[in-house]
This record gives C-alpha cells, structure tokens and sequence, in this order.
C-alpha cells in the first residue's frame, strides 16, 4: 500500500512539473480589470477588436464588436454590434456594457475605432458595416457622432463614398479598428485599407460634417496607425502579413508622396498593433516620446509588449511584456492623471483587459515624467537599440 501510494505521489509530481503553467499579467500593474469575456454573456459567442480613448473630461470609453451568433468577422457574421464601457477614474470601474451600434439580425457593425477633436469635444465613433439581407459582401463606412463624453451617440452616417473611390464598390475595403488622430492643425485623420489598392487615409478639415480622401496608396500596409511627428510629418506605423515585422512610412507633404521602410526592430506576426504620441516638447515636456504597443512575436499572436522611442520612431526600447501569453489586437491612450492605458485581447479571444501603469514602471524607474532625459547607461532590458 505504500509503496502504491508513493507510486502514485511521484506520478503527480513528475506531471505538476511538466505541465505547461499558465501565463500571467506582468506584476506591478496600477490596474487590471476584464472588461468583455466569453460567457460573461450567454447570447453571445466572443467579443473581438478593441478600441480605447481617453475624452475631453477625462473619462475612458473602451468600444468593442459583440460577435454574437460566432466569433467569426464582419462578411461571415450576421450579427456583430457595437458596445462599450466607460470608466470615470482611470480604470479602476467602469460601467456596464452599452450598445452604441445595435442593428436587427442580417446587419452587422464591426471593427470600431474613435477620434477624440480637442476642439469641438465631440468623439467619432467609426465601424464597418455590411447588410447581409441585401447586399452581402459589400462593404460600407460609418462614423457616429458623441457630444457629451460617450454618454449618447447620435445617428449613424455613411461616409463611403467621401473616402473610397467610385470602383471601390465590391472591394475588400475597412477602416482600421482602433482609433485615429486629430493633428494639430485641427485636421481629423484616419486611415483605411483595400485589400487591392493598398492603405490609404482619409481626413476631415471641418471637425467631421465632410470628409475628403487622400488617393495616394501607402504600399506595404494592412490595418494601420497614423501619428504626427513634432517637426509636422506624418508617419504610418503599418501591419504587413507575412513580413515578420512593421513598416513605417512618413510623409512631408501631407500625404501626398511617402518614403517606407521596414523596420527590423518591430516584430509582428501580422496583427493590428497601437502607437500614440505621449508627451511632445511642443506641448511644454522635456521630452518628446511616443509608444507603441503590438503582440511582440514573428510566428504568432503572443508576447504583449509596449515601447517607447524617444527619436520620434527612428529606434525603440526593447520594451516591457505586458503579457506573454496569446495577445493579438491593442489599444494604448495617456489617461488623464498622466498614466498609459492598454486594452489588448488575450487568451484566443476570449477575453478583453484593460490594464494601466506609469511611465516609471514601463523604464523601471529610469524614466519619468520630471526628468529632463531616461537613464539608459547599463541597462540592457531597457536601452534604445
């Protein structure tokens, strides 16, 4: 008998230490909360595509698709909507799931990205949309109007045919979940990808009443991100499937010609990643800093890192693993007490987190927002390559 039982006990020992353990959060984090999971509601199959700003007011609105009969995108699912939360102190709670877009069985709204105008106040909510009733595999855009702080919306527009071209029609054609920018001369700008005609961005010089599209392709470039830089250019941050890394393009002259460039450093396995402006010297910093955010992995959707270049993208930090586990589509704002926010999907889509922490964590303490330069002497996990 005890020779059994010791059997039996070296058995499970042998098998505790083989076993795979599974991936956590990075310690240290400010905030973590699960804000859309599989199952939290029985009628709905997953919630995909995450979308984070930071409001005129200070508020958080984290938008998402609710994929409710499967997990599956915008042309083979008949019933994605639009929900969101919102929080009102960094993070730390959030209200209940609020459905913004909510179309009947056969219509279906996805990929949800925001602008936030400094000017106006208002937030655009941007999704694509697609009627399965009438006219399967065609693809529309639509933007959605907030005044008050995500609060309300208002009525959905189709912007289509301002931003894509007549013989666009029955093309594979999407705005880039996320969110986009207001730049500083007040002009709102975004980007959008058809599948035959390469990236392309699209703006509004009067705060959203009219849009206009730039007809310049910006070629490599899938789902993508646009920043200002602080000398006025405009640089692409791009996902390029099957490259292994990024792409970045910048531009001079407002989009009318580009200069690209792989870069080495951002490695990707083709997945929507976030790169926002944190701090500018324009803006009264020391410094000027921008952060990026991607599943930091050539060979799959995993290892969720965040970065910071402090050459206005030309290097980065290695950076510092948000999560390492299965991590795929992010979303990165600067919350109002000076902090990052991140709102990722992980775990094979299953679920949603929003997570925040200070730029201090991120550098391990050689960085912060009081000092004239980070110290990076020494330091390997943390100096620019």
């Amino acid at each position: 008998m005890k020779s059994l039982l010791f059997s039996l006990f070296l058995l499970i020992a042998v098998q505790s230490c083989t076993l795979p353990r599974a991936p956590k959060l990075a310690g240290g984090l400010i905030v973590s909360r699960s804000l859309f999971r599989t199952g939290m509601n029985k009628d709905v199959a997953c919630y995909r595509i995450p979308s984070l700003v930071t409001t005129p007011n200070g508020d958080l609105i984290a938008a998402i698709d609710e994929r409710v009969g499967s997990c599956r995108d915008l042309n083979a699912n008949k019933d994605i909507n639009i929900v969101v939360r919102r929080s009102t102190d960094n993070g730390r709670t959030w209200t209940g799931i609020e459905r913004v877009i909510d179309y009947p069985d056969g219509i279906s709204a996805s990929d949800p990205s925001m602008i936030v105008d400094r000017v106006t106040g208002d937030i655009l909510l941007f999704y694509n949309y697609m009627d399965h009733n009438t006219e399967p595999d065609i693809y529309f855009l639509h933007v959605v109007r907030s005044r008050d702080n995500g609060l309300s919306w208002g009525k959905p527009r189709d912007i289509t045919a301002q931003i894509t071209l007549p013989d666009w029609r029955s093309d594979f054609k999407f705005i880039t979940s996320g969110r986009g920018i207001q730049t500083r001369s007040g002009l709102l700008l975004h980007t959008l990808v058809n599948l035959k005609h390469g990236l392309h961005l699209f703006g509004s010089d009067d705060h959203g009443m009219s849009w206009r599209f730039f007809d310049t392709a910006v070629i490599p470039g899938d789902e993508s991100k646009v920043v200002e830089l602080n000398d006025g250019r405009w640089m692409i941050n791009s996902r390029v499937n099957g490259a292994g890394l990024r792409y970045v393009h910048v531009s001079a002259d407002e989009g009318l010609t580009w200069q690209s460039r792989p870069d080495s450093a951002l490695i990707d396995p083709g997945c929507n990643g976030s790169i926002i402006r944190y701090t500018s010297v324009r803006d009264g910093y020391l410094i000027n800093r921008l952060l990026f955010a991607n599943a930091q992995s050539d060979s799959g959707r995993t290892n969720l890192t965040v970065r910071i270049s402090y050459d206005e993208g030309l290097s980065w930090t290695p950076g510092k693993t948000i999560y390492g586990g299965s991590a795929a589509y992010s979303s990165l704002t600067v919350l109002e007490n000076g902090g990052i926010g991140l709102f990722f999907e992980k775990d094979e889509y299953t679920e949603n987190v929003f997570v925040s922490f200070s730029l201090e964590w991120l550098t391990d303490g050689r960085d912060s927002l009081s000092k004239e330069a980070p110290d990076l002497a020494g330091n390997t996990a943390f100096g620019s390559r």
